[in-house]
């Protein structure tokens, strides 16, 4: 694996891993390389420096970014979930498997699941995934309960 670092065409930069240097070109000529501050996919290599120790403040900052861009991605994957897939809340389970055996129709929908339910769900061959949970504002307000979707449709 190596690690490089990347910068889009709005020049925000970040890290992307790949197996190597071919695998980075084929994945951004495919648009598969999407910056995650703001989506972009024009995305190339950037600079890149030798590793070098820096003060402690420097690294936590950084750390800050990289968790800020973290969330803003999980924030926009769950609001393109929220808005193209059809919410079926504690159904889920019984939906998916529904919708698996050909027994309703075929579409994308999201809800809610228990751990042991999800994992039901994988053991009889129904894709799911996670939906990453978004931070909640600084007011208090209930935790979201966590969301599973079936990969009917590719996530951007």
């Amino acid at each position: 694996m190596i690690k490089y670092q990347l910068r889009c065409d709005a020049e925000h930069e970040f890290e992307g891993w790949f197996r190597n240097s071919a695998d980075f070109e084929a994945q951004a000529a495919d648009g598969l390389c999407e910056c995650p501050l703001c989506g972009s996919t024009s995305v190339r290599k950037a600079i890149m420096a030798p590793s070098i120790s820096t003060k402690t403040g420097s690294r936590d900052k950084r750390l800050g970014e990289i968790r800020q861009a973290m969330a803003e991605a999980a924030r926009r994957a769950r609001d393109y979930v929220e808005k193209n897939y059809e919410y079926v809340g504690e159904h889920f389970p019984e939906e998916a498997r529904r919708i698996h055996y050909g027994e309703t129709e075929d579409r994308s929908i999201f809800g809610e699941a228990t751990g042991a339910e999800a994992k039901e769900l994988i053991e009889e061959g129904i894709s799911i995934a996670p939906i990453p949970r978004t931070p909640e504002p600084e007011v208090e307000a209930a935790p979201a309960k966590p969301a599973i979707a079936p990969p009917k449709k590719t996530l951007n």
